[in-house]
């Protein structure tokens, strides 16, 4: 297939939000969110997105960036949304943003992540992905910093990171 015939899909065709609420089984020893709980759930989130996107199954390939930027708590609202930030042949990056919806409405950010996830054909061979049309000036910016990421991980790859 020619890129020129490459199926093309926007970013908010494959947004994924999803909410959760912090119940205490989710608690860790200090009294904040398991860090591991809110990882599962931004895997989740990643996945959704890169289904939509593709069409097809996927797996994650890395989380090269997690940064928590503070705490949730019992009876918290998290707000998680996904979206497509860059495609490549099988691969598609995903940042996932974590918020605190506070009850009047405001979002307080908590974590973002970006995630490397890598379409699955019915073999379970990686397989090629819709291209990613761009609309919005952010949605650019991202797929810069996809590309500057993509370069950093090819890097790291090869200095056995």
């Amino acid at each position: 297939m020619e890129e020129a015939d490459r199926l093309l899909r926007t970013v908010e065709y494959s947004r994924t939000e999803q909410i959760q609420i912090v119940m205490p089984e989710f608690i860790n020893g200090t009294g904040r969110l398991f860090g591991g709980k809110l990882v599962e759930w931004i895997d989740i989130v990643a996945a959704v997105v890169a289904r939509r996107h593709s069409g097809m199954d996927v797996t994650t390939a890395c989380i090269d960036q997690l940064i928590f930027k503070r705490g949730a708590f019992v009876n918290d609202m998290l707000v998680l949304i996904g979206r497509i930030t860059y495609v490549g042949t099988t691969s598609m990056e995903i940042r996932v943003d974590t918020y605190v919806e506070e009850p009047d409405g405001v979002r307080k950010p908590i974590n973002r992540a970006y995630l490397v996830t890598v379409a699955l054909d019915k073999e379970g061979k990686s397989a090629r992905v819709p291209g990613l049309l761009l609309q919005t000036e952010t949605e650019r910016a991202e797929w810069e910093g996809g590309i500057r990421r993509m370069k950093l991980r090819k890097e790291r790859r090869a200095e056995g990171y």
